[in-house]
């Protein structure tokens, strides 16, 4: 049905798009910069978690064992770990640095694990140092 000559054409103006639209880049440059914060914290958080659980299997099979596994992937083989945990700052399964067992009873292996991401975490800590 087309409109009558006195009935006016309904529409949003020029001035109120524009409004809306500031309206919206004002919430995004807040909402934004919390939101890239929030995803670099649980990357921390992730990271700490996941060498928290390879850090368990190492003990744990030393428990069992008497001896360091070889590798990470012994940690698999041998049901200690489901798979290996994948970096989340380098975003890469083998970006994990593995520290020997030091002493004097000849034992050979994986003692201990560190992330080779480079930079620090939120709390000022490198991440090769968590």
């Amino acid at each position: 049905m087309p409109p009558k000559e006195n009935q006016a054409l309904r529409g949003f103006t020029l001035i109120e798009l524009l409004v809306v639209m500031a309206i919206i880049a004002i919430l995004l440059s807040i909402a934004a910069p919390r939101y890239f914060s929030h995803v670099d914290k649980a990357k921390d958080t992730t990271l700490k978690q996941n060498l928290s659980v390879m850090r368990d299997a190492i003990d744990k099979f030393h428990a069992d064992t008497n001896k360091y596994p070889a590798a990470l992937e012994e940690l698999v083989a041998k049901g200690y770990l489901r798979r290996i945990p994948v970096d989340p700052i380098t975003e890469v399964n083998g970006a994990w640095e593995i520290v020997p067992p030091v002493g004097s009873d000849g034992d050979v292996g994986v003692f201990d694990i560190h992330s080779k991401a480079p930079g620090t975490g939120h709390d000022g800590v490198l991440y090769s140092e968590y």
